[in-house]
């Protein structure tokens, strides 16, 4: 396990009010595997909420990904989507779950809040 990954687990419960806003109600259990071992995380998901443990489900969806394609999502160098219709990593059970944890995934490194730069063009022409 990474110290990026073990950070990013720690930091959940604490950004859960900003991140989880909506219709996230379930458990994903994360499955993250290197070699012959394997290492689970057990996400417990409410609106605003978030519990993290190091347990085995049961769980209303379960995600597998390698430690390092994790460690790439948990820095922004990777997409969780595009690691799952890449056939990088799997899933099964309820999306809804997997759509609103990725959310708490940061932006790949450089990219900008479209918001964000058009409120800068107006500053400039003000």
């Amino acid at each position: 396990m990474t110290e990026a990954t073990e950070r990013f687990f720690e930091s959940l419960p604490a950004r859960a009010p900003e991140i989880l806003r909506g219709l996230a109600d379930g458990t994903l259990q994360i499955d993250l595997g290197t070699g012959d071992r394997t290492e689970h995380w057990l996400v417990r998901m409410r609106p605003g909420e978030v519990q993290v443990s190091r347990a085995r489900g049961p769980a209303d969806a379960i995600w597998y990904s390698s430690v390092d394609l994790f460690d790439r999502l948990v820095t922004g160098r990777a997409q969780g989507i595009a690691a799952v219709l890449r056939n990088e990593s799997t899933f099964s059970g309820n999306v809804i779950l997997f759509l609103a944890f990725r959310r708490f995934f940061p932006d790949p490194p450089g990219t900008s809040d479209p918001r964000e730069v058009a409120r800068e063009q107006v500053r400039r022409l003000a």
